[in-house]
């Protein structure tokens, strides 16, 4: 036996097997290795004494390879992939993708669209008397209606359109192992799922719950689109381990039913999951196939926390993983980091030690363990709450210890920083290591946008906490005697950003001599505030109106004016300006973004232009954004 887990009936022959607890099927290659789901979820399953199979990407076009290792004794379980797989086909621009980083060589096509979808009748046809479980972030953030931006309409709960008899969201350890002993103790389809935290399920009807917060039925969020908002809030409001509710949603006759959050794991869990017997890397039967290239981002990195109290608008991590900060203990990373410096091929660096949020290491707040996040306020955002503690002191003192691990020679941080954060934290000792120590050449950060008009709806802090961030990065490597640089993440087309705002946004970047390589165009997926506000034009916060920009011209406006200097992106750069009255940035001034064509004049200075002498500022073609407590306070301060 090589250590993986069986991925074929010889595999289970070879171990005495007869059969199977569960066949877990997923839409990507089986690499085992904790920064996979499907990875994790079959090793807490076998911790927990049960036999687990692995069917990956199995062919889609009959039900062949799913009887292949015979009927589970318990259930079938399902997942997309470690990402979703519409998002794995298709660009923000609906654009069929070339290749599949989770399949072997890179391969496009080896998973179907929806796949959960696909895979659950397939099972379902193979055994038609044995329950159905669905998981993964691609069933997670469908459980309730949703917009579904491919079809571009809304789509029932993936429960009533699969016909599976449950599904678990966000993390799934405790979910999994609940599940799985009211299998084996004789509950079957989605009585098992009842009181188990962490689950949603079908039913005929809601008798016996209490308490219960009901959103707008899948018919009215259909019909009415300020539904459709209030149902998203209601359902962001409830996603709390500790204060949440049990939610329900009519469809039709029958209702769906969302029992809590699962608990967050401690951190002796988190350690627990962590120490499992992981191979950490892909199966070997993919080796002549090219191997699969997602393990090379993450085969020499080290998960160390989970969730993210950040929040931001367009991320489904709040409503997926959670708010609710979970670390594993400084013990269980060190040893992780010593198990990767014995792996063949590991050459002394460590890639990342991070997760969602890489310097979050503990809860935002002392409250959040009684009273659980706050329902209608954020950490970060419109600025740092008073409760907030910032402090950075037990991740330095983590990255420290790891810096004197013998065998290795560098430790890096490249998943998310919050850069907001790091400024609420007065010491500046971790910024200085940072720079110092973890970082080789360029930091990689997420403003986003510039326009504060634009941050608003993204939910992300003022331009100006950035600005404050890019000086003090500037000076520590001027004292360091450093010359690494700074590189921003931007989206375009985000909902409540105009033209204007992406004009704004084009020239401070001509301002500072910076034009970016990529541009994320924002992506209307399936469980984000940021896609209610694309589907509805409401703002489920206020419920108020939000522009959006939709039409594939102004989509392609706005992320051309952010590569100004590219030459193919000339002829959309001037009809962007021309359409917003902006001709006084077509010009030979340094304050222009672009040219006049070889022997044109440049045009007069539009009049906001002339009236104020020089480039004009834009001016917003929609309401101001609804101000929030603190929001223009916290703006000036800054």
């Amino acid at each position: 036996m090589n250590g993986f887990l069986p991925i074929s009936k010889q595999d289970m022959v070879d171990r005495g097997w007869y059969y199977c607890d569960f066949l877990l099927v997923t839409g990507d290659a089986y690499v085992d290795h904790p920064s996979f789901g499907t990875a994790i979820i079959s090793r807490v399953l076998e911790d927990a004494g049960y036999k687990v199979a692995i069917l990956s990407q199995p062919d889609f076009h009959d039900e062949r390879d799913f009887v292949a290792m015979g009927r589970p004794r318990y259930a079938v379980l399902i997942n997309g992939g470690n990402i979703d797989s519409m998002v794995a086909h298709y660009t923000a621009a609906k654009k069929r993708r070339s290749d599949d980083a989770y399949t072997p060589g890179g391969k496009a096509g080896k998973r179907p669209d929806r796949a959960v979808t696909v895979y659950s009748m397939l099972a379902r046809r193979a055994f038609p008397d044995t329950p159905i479980y669905l998981g993964g972030i691609e069933a997670s953030l469908r459980r309730f209606a949703h917009y579904d931006y491919w079809a571009d309409r809304v789509m029932p709960s993936i429960l009533e359109s699969t016909g599976a008899d449950g599904l678990m969201f966000g993390m799934s350890e405790h979910s999994v192992v609940e599940l799985a002993n009211n299998l084996k103790h004789g509950k079957k389809g989605a009585d098992a799922c009842i009181g188990v935290r962490g689950t949603a399920y079908m039913a005929h009807d809601a008798n016996g719950l209490e308490n219960a917060v009901e959103c707008p039925s899948y018919e009215d969020v259909c019909a009415n689109k300020a539904d459709y908002a209030r149902s998203v809030k209601l359902q962001y409001d409830e996603q709390d381990a500790v204060r949440g509710k049990a939610l329900l949603q009519r469809h039709g006759k029958r209702v769906l039913i969302q029992n809590p959050p699962a608990k967050p794991l401690t951190t002796e869990e988190m350690d627990h999951v962590y120490a499992l017997p992981y191979m950490r890397t892909y199966h070997p039967s993919y080796e002549a196939l090219g191997g699969v290239p997602a393990i090379q981002e993450v085969q020499f990195s080290i998960i160390h926390n989970r969730g993210c109290f950040g929040a931001c608008n367009f991320c489904a991590l709040a409503f997926h993983q959670g708010r609710y900060i979970q670390a594993r203990s400084h013990e269980s990373v060190i040893e992780e980091a010593k198990q990767i410096v014995q792996m063949p091929g590991f050459k002394g660096y460590i890639h990342d030690v991070g997760g969602p949020t890489a310097n979050f290491r503990f809860p935002s707040c002392k409250q959040q363990e009684e009273h659980g996040l706050c329902k209608n306020k954020r950490c970060l955002f419109p600025s740092a709450c008073k409760n907030l503690e910032a402090d950075h002191t037990d991740y330095l003192n983590l990255l420290r210890e790891l810096r004197q691990i013998e065998g290795i020679k560098k430790v890096f941080v490249r998943s998310g920083l919050r850069y907001d954060y790091m400024m609420a934290d007065r010491n500046d000792a971790f910024f200085r290591e940072l720079v110092e120590h973890h970082i080789s050449g360029q930091l990689k950060v997420a403003p986003e946008h510039m326009s504060d008009n634009a941050l608003y709806y993204m939910g992300k802090p003022s331009f100006s906490v950035y600005e404050q961030f890019r000086e003090r990065y500037a000076r520590i490597n001027q004292k360091l005697g450093r010359k690494q640089y700074l590189v921003p993440y931007l989206m375009s087309s985000h909902p409540g950003a105009t033209l204007d705002d992406a004009i704004l946004l084009a020239e401070y970047l001509n301002r500072v001599g910076y034009m970016p390589e990529q541009v994320q165009d924002f992506y209307p997926t399936p469980g984000t505030l940021s896609t209610a506000m694309y589907y509805t034009e409401i703002d489920p916060r206020t419920m108020k109106p939000v522009y959006v920009a939709k039409t594939p011209e102004e989509k392609a406006m706005q992320r051309a004016l952010l590569q100004w200097r590219r030459p193919d992106k000339r002829p959309i750069v001037l009809a962007a300006l021309k359409k917003a009255g902006r001709e006084d940035l077509i010009g030979f001034g340094k304050e222009c973004l672009i040219r006049p064509a070889r022997g044109e004049k440049p045009p007069a200075p539009s009049t906001r232009a002339a009236k104020s002498g020089k480039s004009a500022r834009p001016v917003a073609h929609r309401p101001a954004p609804p101000k929030k407590k603190g929001w223009a306070k916290a703006k000036r301060k800054k």
